[in-house]
């Protein structure tokens, strides 16, 4: 808390990126994603932060099958353990707007990369100039109270109603289909259940590869 008290002192407004981003133990993700999250809303609370983008995750609803097209208003599915971490920090968002009357921005955030990288990500691309565009509209739009709106470009496969993205100004600039051709020619069969959900291979697995991961002490960069 100490830490996240410095670092909202003077702040207008928050965007929370951080955290454990992949599905994997408990203590990891309880300490970063729990606790953490909740330091941050408190801090910036304390020091009148006036507004807060969090990103929370398409795990959090990724038990919806893929055949679905849902929205901002659809119930809670989370995949994991991750998910339910970012339930959290949706569900934080929710009473720090309604008891404190902040401003809170929830982008439930696809995958972010230059590119996409396989089939289930043409539906969940988000390019970084469209998740820059979504920044700017959390932090400026005059009329934001509490909003969830999905993090994801204008992908033709997209498995979301962003209508109220779209009602806050969001006009995407990229499309994943332009890389579907080469994605698809080179996608392997993947695990039979992952592939009937949106949350993919996190409906599936205990653990996944933490991309973030510090060197094991002695192992070569």
């Amino acid at each position: 808390m100490p830490d996240a008290l410095k670092i909202t002192k003077g702040v207008d407004a928050m965007v929370h990126l951080g955290g454990y981003s992949v599905e994997g133990p408990w203590q990891a993700i309880h300490e970063a994603n729990i606790v953490g999250c909740y330091n941050m809303f408190e801090a910036a609370r304390r020091n009148k932060v006036k507004r807060i983008l969090f990103a929370t995750s398409n795990h959090a609803v990724g038990f919806y099958r893929r055949a679905q097209v849902i929205d901002h208003k659809v119930y809670i599915k989370p995949d994991g353990r991750y998910g339910v971490s970012k339930v959290f920090g949706e569900a934080l968002g929710s009473l720090y707007a309604d008891k404190y009357g902040m401003q809170v921005f929830l982008m439930r955030i696809g995958n972010v990369n230059p590119q996409p990288l396989d089939k289930r990500r043409l539906s969940i691309w988000l390019s970084p100039r469209d998740l820059a565009q979504l920044v700017q509209i959390g932090i400026d739009h005059p009329d934001v109270r509490f909003e969830i709106v999905y993090g994801v470009s204008g992908n033709k496969r997209s498995w979301y109603d962003n209508s109220n993205a779209t009602r806050l100004g969001y006009r995407p600039l990229d499309n994943s289909e332009k890389y579907a051709e080469e994605i698809l020619a080179k996608e392997k069969e993947g695990d039979p259940l992952a592939e009937l959900y949106q949350g993919g291979i996190f409906t599936v697995a205990e653990e996944v590869p933490n991309p973030a991961a510090a060197p094991k002490r002695g192992a070569k960069k």
